[in-house]
Order: structure tokens, then C-alpha cells, then sequence
């Protein structure tokens, strides 16, 4: 394998700058669980602010994170609804039913994100026989449908839907602060309708650990609750908060240039012969290339060969997520090695999905 490697896998794959390490190298701690950690108490501070809620909670994970979220939402043998490929529905090992008891019930959305009337159609009787809805799940961006956005207006239709019926909202928001980018707009705006949301930091943002989820005083109290039952006390995690409170400050000005990035990805394979890519649906860091007639293993050896690592979205998908530690030559190395890949036709599919 040539070096270096420029890694598409996912924008996970950032690692922490010397500033950040730095700064973790000199937090002030305390006892996180007993809520005298201040570097943990300023990043909750911040990121409540920033995402237009009373209070925030950092957890380890945004798998995490959501699975608090739907846990106070929702009680066994309730129903949610979302978008059939979504995060929390198919990259969370089962956590709805294995923590909440809660059903599932998944719509189609070609870009991620549901018709309210979709929502409204969904919604169950007022019947013995049924579960009870409980909970609209959105993700924004939404992932698998690559890196998709949804509007502040878009998401305030859908909560509206929603709550018409008596159910609660919370936003998957992983990558939130993409989508603010791209829109030009608070992440506040996207998140002003919702009555819980999630931020990840160790994405695009570029902490090495860790998650915020952000809704009502009282969703928070009850959020560190679960983050204990869940095994998600930390103790001193002012080492690791000090990191997310760089990354929450300085990393959503970089994020544009991901984005930019991605649309040049996006613009070069579009062009490979046995690639298929809708250069113009890029909207932030993630750029989903469809195979014509071939597999992706093959082509992910090859690009493994010069350097380039990227990852399968299903049998027929390769997923290329941009991020700040993937400069611009890592996006001509990417699409020269993707060139010069002479594809050979095959039937053996590789399945799988990333977060």
C-alpha cells in the first residue's frame, strides 16, 4: 500500500490536533458522574447554546446519545417512526429493541427525509391491537442517503406533523453542524422545532470522543439518568470534553471546505465509466458512488493499493466522506486511482454498512 493514505472511510477517521491535545493534556477535571467536572460542565454549556436547548449532555457515543434520546421518548412496546435506512434503525445493533422495548416503524424517503403526510400516514390508531406512536425519528444529514439536508422549514413541517398526534421529535444529528453549514444557518434553526437532538463531535468537528444530546432541562436531567444505566459515566472526561470544546469551536468553519472537497470528488468520478454518481445531490462531506457491474472489493483493493482506503455502503455502493485530514491531494490520488482501476465484471457482492 502506497503511503500516505488518504482515508475516506469515514470523517470518524479525524484525529485530534495538537491544539486539542494539548488542551486535554491541561483540562481541569473532576468527577464527571457527580457533576463536578468543569470542562464537561462549559462543553454542555456551549453546545446547548449552540444548538438552541436548555441544557446538553455529553455521552461517549452518538450511538449513545440517541439510543438515550428514544429511551425517554418512548417506553416498550411504543412505536417510532423514521426513514427506513436510517442510523438509529439499522447501524445501532438493535438498541431501539434492545434498550426501549420500542418497535419500528420505517418509511422510504428517496433523500432521507419523509413527506409529512408520510408521517401522518404512519401514525397508529387509537387501538388495543396497535402500539402506541411515540416518537418521529429524523437524521440531518441524513447518511445513508448521502449527506442530505433538511431545511429548518422542512424539519418545522415534520415536526408539525408530528406533534399533531401527540408525538415527540428528536434529530439523529450526528452531523448537524454539516447541514448548518450547507444551509448557511444556526444549527439552532435546525434543531428549533425538536424536542431532542444529538451533536457528534468525533465526526467533521474532529474530536477524538464523544457526543452531545441537547433538549429541555428536565430531558437533560433524566438523560444523565440513562447515561449511568447505559454505562456512559466518564468521571475525570474533562480530558476528552476539552477536545470537543475545540472541536465545537473552531470546527464548523472547516467543514465548508469538506463540502467543496466532496463536490470535486463527486464532479471527478462522475466520470469513471463504471461509476454512477448524481454529482448534483452532493450537498455536504459524503459522495455515495453506485458500481455498474462490478463489486466493490476489487475496487477497494485497488485504491487500498495507492493509498486511498474507502468503504461499502451495500453490495453495490462505495461511500467517499470527506473530512479535514483529507486535503486536496487526497482528492486527486482518490480520483487517479479510481482512473486507472481497469473494472472486471463479477457477481460476488459485498455487503455491508458503516456509520
Amino acid at each position: 500500500m502506497s503511503a500516505p493514505i488518504a482515508d475516506f472511510r469515514s470523517d470518524t477517521m479525524t484525529r485530534p490536533t495538537p491544539a486539542m491535545r494539548a488542551a486535554m493534556a491541561s483540562a481541569e477535571v473532576g468527577d464527571d458522574v457527580w457533576g463536578e467536572d468543569p470542562t464537561v460542565r462549559q462543553l454542555e454549556a456551549e453546545g446547548a447554546g449552540l444548538l438552541g436547548k436548555e441544557a446538553a449532555v455529553f455521552v461517549p457515543s452518538g450511538t449513545m446519545a440517541n439510543q438515550i434520546a428514544i429511551h425517554l421518548h418512548c417506553r416498550p412496546g411504543d412505536e417510532l417512526i423514521c426513514e427506513e435506512r436510517s442510523h438509529v434503525f439499522v447501524n445501532e445493533a438493535g438498541g431501539i429493541a434492545r434498550w426501549s422495548g420500542t418497535q419500528v416503524k420505517p418509511l422510504a424517503a428517496q433523500d432521507g427525509f419523509p413527506t409529512p403526510s408520510q408521517v401522518e400516514g404512519a401514525v397508529r390508531a387509537d387501538d388495543v391491537h396497535y402500539p402506541r406512536s411515540r416518537l418521529l425519528v429524523l437524521e440531518n444529514t441524513h447518511n445513508s442517503a448521502g449527506g442530505r439536508v433538511a431545511s429548518a422549514a422542512r424539519v418545522g413541517a415534520l415536526a408539525a406533523a408530528a406533534k399533531k398526534h401527540g408525538l415527540a421529535v428528536h434529530c439523529d444529528g450526528a452531523r448537524l453542524a454539516n447541514a448548518a453549514v450547507a444551509l448557511g444557518c444556526p444549527m439552532a434553526d435546525l434543531a428549533a422545532a425538536l424536542d431532542s437532538t444529538t451533536l457528534c463531535l468525533s465526526k467533521g468537528l474532529g474530536a477524538p470522543v464523544g457526543s452531545l444530546v441537547a433538549g429541555s432541562a428536565a430531558f437533560a436531567k433524566d438523560a444523565r439518568r440513562a447515561r449511568k444505566a447505559f454505562g456512559g459515566g466518564m468521571r475525570q472526561a474533562g480530558v476528552l470534553a476539552a477536545a470537543g470544546l475545540i472541536a465545537l469551536r473552531d470546527g464548523p468553519a472547516l467543514l465548508r471546505r469538506d463540502h467543496e472537497r466532496a463536490k470535486d470528488l463527486a464532479r471527478g468520478l462522475a466520470e469513471v465509466p463504471w461509476a454512477r454518481v448524481d454529482a448534483a445531490s452532493v450537498e455536504t462531506n459524503i459522495v455515495m458512488c453506485e458500481l455498474v457491474g462490478i463489486d466493490p472489493a476489487p475496487l477497494l483493493e485497488h485504491l487500498r493499493d495507492h493509498g486511498v482506503l474507502a468503504a461499502t455502503m451495500g453490495p453495490r455502493r462505495v461511500r467517499f466522506v470527506l473530512h479535514r485530514d483529507v486535503d486536496d491531494a487526497g482528492v486527486r490520488a482518490c480520483l487517479a486511482a479510481c482512473r486507472s482501476f481497469a473494472a472486471t465484471p463479477s457477481s460476488s457482492p459485498v455487503k455491508g454498512l458503516v456509520p
